[in-house]
């Protein structure tokens, strides 16, 4: 029966109805053995265990792809069990969380930022408005501030010194300038001249001696306002910015002074006691501050007057002795004078004279 069984369902045909799908013809054989599909299958002797058949069956973690098709080469065979999809997900959402995480922190020190400086700006526009309506207290340095008014006031008087100096310059470069030309125009007339040949020849030359004294007199002058420029712009405007300095933390001291006093006298709560302790630190903070800045201005006030002495005592001293050389016509004290204060001068015969001049 069983062998008759087989042979009927190997010759089982597969009609294909009008829409194209395939049915399974009934086993009238089946139906006449009347017992159940596992009763037919027990009694198969080629049949295999169902369990058996998925333990020996494909991996499907072991299904192999096949670049060159069917019949491809051994080579192009690819395990799919090697294949792994990167973590793209879990590495996306790291980044994600790790570049949140800085822009939160950039945010937040940001606002700290502004929020200190908004506190800091009020209590010292406070103070500032107290002391000028004389209704705030002001910690004052008697003996640095006369110093500090000093300095101020000298820089002034120098800054005048040293615009009357450059105008000093301006115009006798001019003067130079002027008798350069009136050399050069005399000479020119002593050629062309025979007759006041030897008068404009004598007013030549003293124009030229006069141009030749008046640069050498002008490259002291450029060294006296190089120098008192460099003094005044340079060093105390150093000290000006220091002092600056120490005067803003002046305010911050005071504002700060100010504000821990008016909590101290205040109710003395948990809350308050919290304040008063906050207060304090940044008290002392200031306080410190204002300390150091006030030691840097005294030590740079003592340098600053050692070096104005020092820088004033020579410059001086070659601005009188070139004036003097000058107008009195003295040539050799001139020159000596400015060897003397390292002042470079031009050699002599770097200016050489006309092709008139040598006729």
């Amino acid at each position: 029966m069983t062998d008759s069984i087989l042979s009927k369902a190997a010759t089982m045909e597969i009609p294909i109805n009008s829409n194209g799908d395939t049915r399974m013809a009934e086993d009238d054989s089946l139906e006449q053995i009347g017992g159940s599909l596992d009763e037919v299958v027990s009694k198969l002797p080629v049949a295999m265990d169902l369990q058996q058949v998925m333990v020996s069956g494909p991996n499907l973690n072991e299904t192999s792809i096949v670049s060159g098709g069917y019949g491809g080469a051994a080579e192009g065979i690819i395990p799919t069990s090697s294949i792994k999809a990167p973590s793209m997900h879990h590495s996306s959402s790291n980044s994600s969380m790790m570049s949140e995480e800085a822009t939160r922190g950039v945010a937040v020190e940001k606002f700290d930022s502004v929020k200190k400086w908004s506190i800091n700006t009020y209590k010292c526009t406070k103070q500032m408005f107290s002391e000028r309506f004389g209704r705030g207290t002001k910690t004052v340095d008697l003996e640095l501030e006369a110093q500090i008014d000093v300095l101020r006031e000298t820089k002034f008087k120098y800054e005048r010194i040293l615009r009357l100096a450059q105008e000093l310059t301006s115009h006798f470069y001019n003067m130079v300038q002027t008798q350069q030309a009136l050399g050069d125009t005399f000479a020119d007339l002593s050629q062309k001249s025979p007759e006041l040949q030897d008068e404009f020849g004598y007013n030549a030359e003293t124009q030229r001696l006069l141009c030749k004294n008046g640069e050498t007199l002008l490259g002291a002058i450029n060294f006296f306002v190089s120098s008192i420029n460099t003094l005044v712009n340079k060093t105390m405007e150093d000290t000006l910015m220091t002092i600056k300095m120490y005067e803003n933390a002046r305010l911050e001291f005071d504002a700060y002074r100010t504000d821990l006093e008016e909590l101290s006298t205040g109710p003395r709560d948990a809350a308050a006691m919290v304040r008063i302790e906050m207060a304090q630190q940044q008290y002392q903070i200031q306080r410190e501050k204002y300390e150091r800045l006030r030691s840097d201005v005294t030590i740079k006030l003592k340098f600053l007057e050692e070096n104005k002495v020092k820088v004033m005592h020579k410059q001086l001293l070659l601005f009188h002795n070139a004036i003097s050389a000058y107008f009195a016509g003295n040539q050799q004290q001139l020159e000596q004078t400015l060897r003397q204060f390292n002042v470079k001068l031009k050699p002599l015969g770097s200016d050489k004279p006309s092709w008139l001049e040598e006729q």
